[in-house]
């Protein structure tokens, strides 16, 4: 396994980030242990996960992938070899995150409410990233659209100063030890920096948003603030929901895949989507590799990403995944990628 720096913090994180949205629905408890029983043997000491998990959210599920991996925390003992994220969730009309029903923001009492929640979950009394799912002001859906609705800027939201002050109080509680982003844009990362480091709060170390071949909007803006802030990426969703994996072309639904199970994977089912997966799928078969592999391993080359998250629901995905960490993307092969990509650019952000 190969690590990197998170940010500017003192910890070391894989390269690849075992991600864990599937367990409570798609995978047993059982199946989410031995995940990341084999992980954790194979060198992944970071972990990500989230309040809302697992995936789809719904009322009766939500939390059931915090308290799978507790669960295992008690029965392995394992607690201190693994960097665990986790994540509280945005502004929404959900009602169901919050004890009394409020819907989700981003404010003192409820960011208190969640961490204080999420720790109980995991069975843990400390997180060491604690990130924003989504920001807390209205914003077009995806953090790098490339359409622009100026419809869906309006409505209210809390400062982000506020809430960069709460989580500053819960770094100095010692409940968690890091903060990060999820699914934001480059104006508002940048809100943050300016506003730690107007009011001395503490720094913003990463942002996960999805990057992938499909979707390479985070090199337009956020690779320059990662960069020059040293706020690494947290890429997820780096094999297009399985979309590139080629499993749903020509209109397929394998059995037991998210698509066929949920029908959430319009993200990467527009318009020159599917031109550009045959495209990546033939160039892989060319060069001898795993499209799957070929996929990882040229999020893993990009200098601006600090960890991979990878989703697995079988033993034998989650293996393929963590082995592209063994490819080499070439001169020769990332030109040919560039060259796909220059046709086909960012069809799914």
């Amino acid at each position: 396994m190969h690590y990197r720096r998170l940010g500017r913090t003192d910890l070391n994180v894989s390269l690849i980030c075992l991600g864990t949205m599937t367990w409570g629905q798609q995978n047993t408890e059982a199946e989410g242990h031995a995940q990341m029983d084999y992980a954790l043997d194979q060198g992944i000491n970071f972990f990500d996960t989230a309040e809302l998990y697992s995936i789809p959210p719904t009322a009766e599920t939500q939390g059931s992938t915090e308290r799978i991996i507790g669960s295992w925390f008690k029965a392995r003992g394992t607690r201190d070899k693994v960097i665990l994220a986790t994540k509280v969730t945005g502004r929404s009309e959900t009602t169901w995150f919050r004890k009394d029903s409020s819907p989700a923001e981003l404010s003192r009492k409820q960011i208190e409410e969640a961490v204080d929640s999420s720790l109980k979950r995991l069975q843990t009394d400390y997180i060491d990233l604690y990130q924003l799912h989504w920001p807390d002001r209205p914003m077009p859906w995806g953090s790098n659209p490339t359409i622009f609705h100026w419809d869906k800027q309006k409505g209210q939201s809390i400062a982000i100063a506020e809430t960069l002050g709460v989580l500053d109080d819960l770094v100095k509680a010692g409940k968690i030890r890091h903060v990060g982003l999820s699914n934001e844009s480059g104006w508002g990362t940048m809100k943050f920096v300016a506003a730690s480091e107007a009011k001395g709060l503490t720094p913003v170390q990463s942002i996960q948003n999805a990057y992938n071949l499909l979707n390479r909007t985070y090199e337009v803006a956020l690779a320059e603030v990662t960069m020059r802030e040293e706020i690494g990426l947290l890429a997820y969703s780096p094999l297009a929901q399985g979309y590139l994996t080629g499993k749903y072309l020509d209109g397929a639904r394998p059995a037991g895949a998210r698509t066929t199970l949920f029908n959430r994977g319009q993200r990467y089912q527009t318009p020159g989507a599917e031109d550009a997966i045959r495209k990546y799928i033939a160039l892989a078969r060319e060069f001898g590799l795993d499209p799957a592999q070929m996929a990882l391993a040229f999020v893993n080359s990009r200098p601006f990403v600090h960890s991979n998250i990878i989703g697995a629901t079988s033993m034998e995905q989650l293996k393929t995944d963590i082995g592209s960490i063994n490819v080499t993307i070439t001169p020769e092969l990332e030109e040919r990628i560039n060259g796909i990509h220059l046709v086909h650019q960012n069809p799914c952000p």
